[in-house]
């Protein structure tokens, strides 16, 4: 839990009892809200189903919104908060395999899983495809090292990327968040005048 366990808050056995129990209930909401299927997930492509786009945009404006404020009354230091290193090139190309898998199985690894619990045979297929593909990717991970390290930029936020506050990149953000909802709307609209 971050901020918690690093500031002795709560122990990190604790910290392992949490993680499991935000994980189910990240995985009842997802497929509460229909992530379990893939022609719910894939109909962001096609235009007929946006609630994917508008989920994670919800998910992540409350999260960041959220630290903002956690980080304004002093219970939270962003310098604490984990970074994910910035990998150029080897990010990129995950991106367009991730992306491509995604528009052909209707799934992303988290609600692949999602399927997967409750049973259905694609999201068992397409789980089993990502194990192969993590077998795949360590056996052969000594060949593509140095790819896979290329493009290396450290630490890289919007924040230092721009220069600019984290309440400017949360507005930012916010607004993009409004306009990808309204233009869902007017394209949802439309393809189901071209549907029906």
């Amino acid at each position: 839990m971050g901020p918690l366990t690093f500031n002795d808050i709560i122990s990190t056995e604790w910290n392992y009892v949490i993680a499991l129990i935000i994980g189910m209930a990240f995985g009842y909401i997802l497929e509460a809200s229909g992530f379990s299927s893939s022609r719910k997930l894939i109909g962001v492509f096609y235009g007929y189903d946006f609630v994917v786009l508008r989920v994670f945009f919800t998910a992540v404006s409350v999260a960041m919104i959220g630290l903002l404020y956690l980080d304004y009354f002093g219970f939270l230091n962003f310098s604490q908060l984990y970074v994910l290193p910035t990998y150029l090139n080897a990010q990129i190309l995950g991106a367009i395999i991730m992306g491509f898998g995604f528009l052909l199985g209707g799934f992303c690894p988290g609600t692949s899983l999602t399927a997967l619990a409750i049973g259905k045979i694609d999201g068992w297929v397409f789980t089993a495809g990502i194990w192969l593909g993590i077998f795949i990717f360590s056996e052969a991970f000594p060949l593509i090292e140095d790819f896979y390290n290329s493009g290396y930029l450290g630490y890289v936020t919007l924040m230092d990327q721009f220069g600019v506050s984290p309440y400017v990149v949360a507005f930012v953000f916010a607004l993009v968040a409004v306009s990808a909802f309204t233009v869902a709307s007017i394209v949802r609209r439309r393809v189901k005048d071209v549907q029906y």
